[in-house]
């Protein structure tokens, strides 16, 4: 019992570096995007928007709900349709994916980060 105990502490850390692995976002590279909504997801652990730009479609990564919610993004804001601007960096591996840093909609910016 106890080497389970102690193998599953020792996991623990590699479990968070899975989750917040943000070194695969290219953070040297500033990306603003402005697009529509095509679908949107405000779940844990991030929420996240499809946005359709001129010529692609992203996956955009956004913050937790709960920060979200907080810091004045509700879960209605991100309607299918809705207009948005988002700063972020892109994935390294995956073109089409970014980290959002801040999002604007409806004339007001929200912090992610």
């Amino acid at each position: 019992m106890k080497r389970i105990i102690i193998a599953a502490i020792a996991a623990l850390p590699l479990a968070v570096a899975a989750h917040h692995g943000w070194s695969e976002y290219d953070s040297s590279k500033t990306l603003k995007l402005t697009g529509k909504i095509v679908e949107s997801g405000y779940e844990h652990p991030h929420g996240h928007v499809r946005l359709e730009v001129p010529g692609k479609t992203w996956s955009v990564v956004l913050a937790p709900p709960s920060r979200m919610e907080r810091r004045g993004l509700e879960k209605g804001a991100l309607k299918a349709g809705a207009t948005v601007t988002v700063e972020g960096y892109a994935n390294r591996d995956k073109p089409e994916e970014m980290r959002a840093e801040r999002i604007s909609i409806n004339g007001k910016t929200v912090e992610l980060r």
